[in-house]
């Protein structure tokens, strides 16, 4: 009985450094996840006035526009840019994004073949590896908050790779932060950019002339701003994604250390009966004796 209780002990004191552990990484991940929603609030007003910009003028001069990122052209090959986390402790995270990005490619009839991956995380090129697909691109080791710079080589070799026709048409699949406890699987078309505005409805030339003067010409300015639109999508993708990370692995460590506390409970429980059998036991044994010697 004795060793029962001191294992008990043991498994008691290595829960509470357990939760100890679990409850420090949920602050640092609530802390975390505090500063990139600053830093993705500052960037959100950059990226949605950009958006605005050239969805009216791309919308009102589509047909005139060639040899730019709006141009369709025969999809011979789709790349998926994938983004998950480098480590784990994030619960469903990473599962979420592989579920439904295979589901989408099973939807369109796509095979290995007609398939590349982009993969920024390290969880998602090992995955996508081990299922056979052509990983042309990986990034490992995104910054906890990102910066432009930090990830600057990911946003623009994915337009260069297009640009070169490594793939026809590009779709980034993350897990958008939707809130503290949720966060929702997303997959959004990058290039070719689709010249739309938010409410999905084209504006007319004559609408635009009357609220944008562009010089030299509407054509030379798209060639410049629609790659930096691009990239900004990109960089505007792993933004929001990180964000959704860092929310995943705090709600996780919170659900750790709520699991650990209640093993802790159920520990001192047993080790209290244990105890108490221990001592009903003894004297037992101690007035039996005192019985005998009577």
């Amino acid at each position: 009985m004795a060793a029962s209780l001191q294992d008990i002990k043991r498994r008691i004191a290595s829960t509470k450094k357990t939760r100890q552990i679990t409850s420090a990484m949920q602050m640092v991940s609530t802390s975390k996840l505090s500063q990139i929603q600053r830093h993705g609030n500052s960037y959100s007003v950059y990226a949605n006035s950009l958006h605005e910009v050239v969805a009216h003028m791309a919308s009102a001069n589509l047909p005139s526009v060639e040899g730019t990122l709006l141009n369709q052209r025969p999809v011979k090959k789709v790349g998926f840019l994938v983004i998950t986390s480098d480590r784990g402790l994030v619960g469903g995270y990473n599962a979420t994004i592989f579920k439904e990005l295979l589901a989408i490619i099973a939807e369109r009839n796509l095979s290995v073949d007609d398939v590349v991956i982009m993969a920024v995380g390290g969880n998602g090129a090992d995955f996508f590896r081990k299922q056979g697909f052509n990983i042309v691109f990986e990034h490992r080791g995104v910054p906890d908050v990102p910066t432009y710079n930090d990830v600057r080589e990911v946003v623009r070799t994915v337009v260069q790779m297009y640009d070169n026709e490594i793939f026809d048409e590009v779709t980034v699949v993350y897990n958008h932060f939707a809130s503290r406890i949720l966060n929702e699987f997303r997959a959004e078309q990058l290039l070719p950019v689709v010249a739309q505005t938010e409410a999905e409805e084209p504006i007319t030339k004559k609408a635009i002339k009357a609220e944008y003067e562009m010089e030299p010409s509407v054509e030379d300015i798209l060639a410049v701003v629609l790659p930096q639109y691009a990239q900004s999508l990109v960089y505007s993708a792993i933004l929001d994604a990180k964000t959704a990370e860092h929310s995943a692995s705090s709600t996780a460590m919170r659900s750790a250390t709520d699991n650990a506390k209640e093993v802790i409970d159920k520990l001192n429980l047993q080790f209290n009966r244990a105890r108490q059998s221990a001592i009903t036991t003894e004297i037992t044994e101690i007035t039996g004796g005192m019985a005998a010697l009577d």
